[in-house]
C-alpha cells in the first residue's frame, strides 16, 4: 500500500497536467454569443482575463471570454509567478493548480554585472510557462461557466441604455455584436479593444524599453532549475529561469534604439552575457524572438461607463521576480466585486472606486520595481550593489519581500 499510493497520486498529476493543457476549444459561436446580454464580457484570456472570467463566473455571473488567439499560445514573459501571485490564486481555490502543471519552486535570484556577483534568497515564488499557466486557467475558467470565444477580435462600441456593446470579427465567420452589462478590458500592452477610445489612450514614457523574449531547449547547465539568472547593461536587462519542461525561458528590455542598431535581439542578449561573464548560450541565433511594445506605460483611464481595464491593458512597469503576473491576477480578484455591483446595477461612482482600488493594490509595488529597474540601467552602480550585497545579502531581503506580500483588499 505505501508504494502504491505515491503511484496512484503521480497518475492522478498526469491526467490533470494532460486535460488542463488540451486545447481549450470554444464553447459558443459569435452568433450565439449575440443573442443574449451578458453579464460581463471579457475580453482578453491572459492571467488578468482568465482569472477574472473564473472569480466572476464562480460566483454566479453570465461571462463571456473573448480572445483573439488559440491556445496553447506563447508571450514574451519571464515566465514567474510571485509569492503574491500564489496567494491570489490560493485565494480563490486553485492553490492547487501550479502544483499539477509542475511549476519550479523558485529559491534565489542571482544578480550580476561584470565580475560581481550576488545571490538573494526568494521568499516564495515558481517558474511556469506561459503555454501552461494561460491554457488552465482558460480550462479553470470554462469549467466555472464561462463561455469561451477564441480567434476573435473584439473592439468597444457604444453605451446602450443597460449596456456596453462591442463589435466581434471571428477569423470564420461574419462580424457580429455582443452587448455585456459590464466589460473588462484585459487585452494586455498590444490590445486592440480600446484603440478607437481616445479616453483610454495608453502614454509610454520616452525612455521606456521594449519587451524581447523567446525560449531555448539545450542551454548551459549552469542556468539551474530554482534560480533567477538577471544580469543589466547600458543597452537594457536580461532574466532567464528555467521552466518545468526543461527549456531555458529569457525575457529582456531593451532600449529600441539598440535593436535598430543590431538588428536582432540574440546579439544584445549574447553581449549582455559577455559582458557579465555569464555562460554563453550558442542556440541564440537560432531562436525564434518575439516583442513587445512599450514596457513602461499607463492608460490615461481604468474605467469608463460600465468598462474596467485590468493587467496589462491597465499600464505596465517592467517587473522583477515574477511580480507582473502578480499583478495581473490581483486585478482580476480585485476588480471582481466591482464588475458585479456594476453589472447589477451602474453607478458612476464604480469608474472613480476602481482606479482608486487599482492604484491601492498595485501603486507602491510597481514604484518600487521602477527603481530596481533604473538600478539594472546602469552597470556601475550595479556592481557597487552587487559588490554590497555579496556580501550582506540580507540587505536586500525587506525588499524583496515586500514584493511577494499578498495583494488582496478586503471586499
Amino acid at each position: 500500500m505505501s508504494r502504491a499510493a505515491p503511484m496512484a497520486s503521480a497518475l492522478a498529476v498526469d491526467v490533470a497536467t494532460d486535460s488542463m493543457m488540451a486545447q481549450p476549444l470554444p464553447t459558443i459561436t459569435p452568433t450565439a454569443a449575440a443573442n443574449r446580454c451578458w453579464d460581463v464580457a471579457v475580453v482578453g484570456a491572459g492571467p488578468a482575463g482568465a482569472l477574472a472570467a473564473y472569480e466572476l463566473a464562480r460566483r454566479g455571473a453570465a461571462v463571456l471570454l473573448v480572445d483573439q488567439a488559440m491556445f496553447p499560445r506563447r508571450k514574451v514573459c519571464g515566465c514567474c509567478l510571485s509569492g503574491a501571485a500564489i496567494t491570489t490564486l490560493k485565494s480563490v481555490g486553485l492553490g492547487a493548480l501550479l502544483e499539477a502543471l509542475r511549476a519550479v519552486p523558485l529559491h534565489t535570484v542571482q544578480l550580476a554585472a561584470g565580475h560581481q556577483r550576488a545571490v538573494l534568497p526568494l521568499p516564495a515564488g515558481v517558474a511556469l510557462s506561459r503555454e501552461q499557466l494561460d491554457t488552465a486557467l482558460v480550462h479553470e475558467a470554462i469549467r466555472a461557466g464561462t463561455a469561451f470565444l477564441p480567434k476573435t477580435r473584439a473592439t468597444l462600441d457604444r453605451v446602450m441604455p443597460s449596456s456596453r456593446r462591442l463589435i466581434l470579427d471571428h477569423d470564420d465567420e461574419a462580424r457580429t455584436t455582443v452587448e455585456a452589462r459590464v466589460v473588462l478590458a484585459a487585452d494586455g500592452l498590444r490590445g486592440t479593444l480600446l484603440q478607437h477610445a481616445p479616453k483610454f489612450q495608453m502614454r509610454s514614457t520616452g525612455t521606456s524599453y521594449i519587451g524581447v523574449g523567446t525560449t531555448i531547449e539545450h542551454a548551459p547547465a549552469a542556468y539551474s532549475p530554482g534560480t533567477i539568472f538577471m544580469t543589466g547593461a547600458h543597452t537594457g536587462y536580461v532574466g532567464m529561469v528555467r521552466l518545468e519542461d526543461g527549456r531555458l525561458d529569457i525575457a529582456a528590455a531593451v532600449a529600441p534604439v539598440t535593436i535598430r542598431r543590431h538588428g536582432r535581439p540574440h546579439t544584445v542578449i549574447a553581449a549582455m552575457l559577455r559582458t557579465a561573464a555569464m555562460p554563453p548560450i550558442d542556440t541564440l541565433d537560432q531562436a525564434r524572438w518575439h516583442g513587445t511594445p512599450s514596457l513602461t506605460c499607463r492608460r490615461a483611464s481604468l474605467a469608463a461607463e460600465r468598462v474596467f481595464v485590468i493587467g496589462d491593458a491597465a499600464g505596465y512597469v517592467e517587473p522583477f521576480t515574477g511580480e507582473g503576473i502578480g499583478w495581473a491576477l490581483a486585478c482580476a480578484v480585485n476588480v471582481a466585486p466591482l464588475a458585479l455591483e456594476a453589472a447589477q446595477r451602474w453607478n458612476p461612482s464604480l469608474i472613480q472606486r476602481w482606479s482608486t482600488r487599482y492604484h491601492r493594490v498595485l501603486g507602491q509595488r510597481q514604484r518600487r520595481c521602477w527603481m530596481l529597474t533604473q538600478l539594472l540601467r546602469h552597470p556601475a552602480l550595479m556592481q557597487v550593489a552587487l559588490a554590497i550585497l555579496s556580501q550582506q545579502p540580507r540587505l536586500a531581503s525587506p525588499f524583496i519581500r515586500s514584493l511577494h506580500r499578498p495583494l488582496l483588499l478586503p471586499t
